[in-house]
């Protein structure tokens, strides 16, 4: 499992390296990376980060489509934004909603060891990745606080590898936030 987890930590460091960018290209490799880490998170019992791994992959392919479309529609790229303050309330509960039912799935259902764990990162990664694919640059807020909870429950369950990829992450959500605040300002 070491390889296919150094393959999968190879692929998300450029992914990571194309979101910091802005770059649209991202999305292709977004559509690589979950494929790799489903298998590693269903051999791991990590099952909310399997299933959201298939969300990743359908939001990567949502984000490809909708950047590529803001371009065709306005011969721009989507701008980087700040997301909307009247969409902080609907983020909250939508949060807290998918943590609730995500919690319930695994501690009923599963042999998890980190239900709850899990299924918090879980919940603000798809809120993370929807808010990514709008452009808006608190997504990095998002990330850095999944990163850095990830970060523990890989290393807690002897996932190297994929432990240093999310401790790389949670620095880089820090920069990344900082350029993206940039970015917004300057449009």
């Amino acid at each position: 499992m070491l390889t296919i987890e150094i393959i999968g930590a190879v692929i998300g460091l450029v992914y990571l390296y194309l979101e910091y960018k802005a770059d649209k290209w991202l999305w292709p490799v977004g559509v690589l990376m979950p494929v790799v880490y489903i298998w590693i998170f269903y051999q791991s019992k990590f099952y909310a980060d399997m299933g959201v791994n298939i969300y990743y992959f359908l939001a990567s392919i949502y984000g490809w489509i909708h950047w590529t479309r803001h371009k065709k529609e306005t011969e721009q790229e989507l701008p980087v934004t700040h997301t909307p303050r009247s969409y902080v309330l609907p983020l909250v509960t939508a949060g807290v909603i998918l943590f609730a039912l995500i919690a319930f799935v695994l501690v009923r259902f599963t042999d998890s060891p980190v239900s709850i764990g899990d299924s918090f990162t879980t919940a603000l990664s798809i809120l993370g990745m929807w808010m990514l694919a709008r452009k808006y640059v608190e997504q990095w807020a998002f990330w850095f606080v999944v990163n850095i909870v990830s970060c523990g429950l890989y290393l807690w369950k002897g996932l190297y590898p994929t432990a240093l990829l999310f401790a790389i992450y949670t620095v880089i959500s820090l920069f990344g936030y900082f350029k993206w605040a940039k970015m917004a300002k300057n449009k």
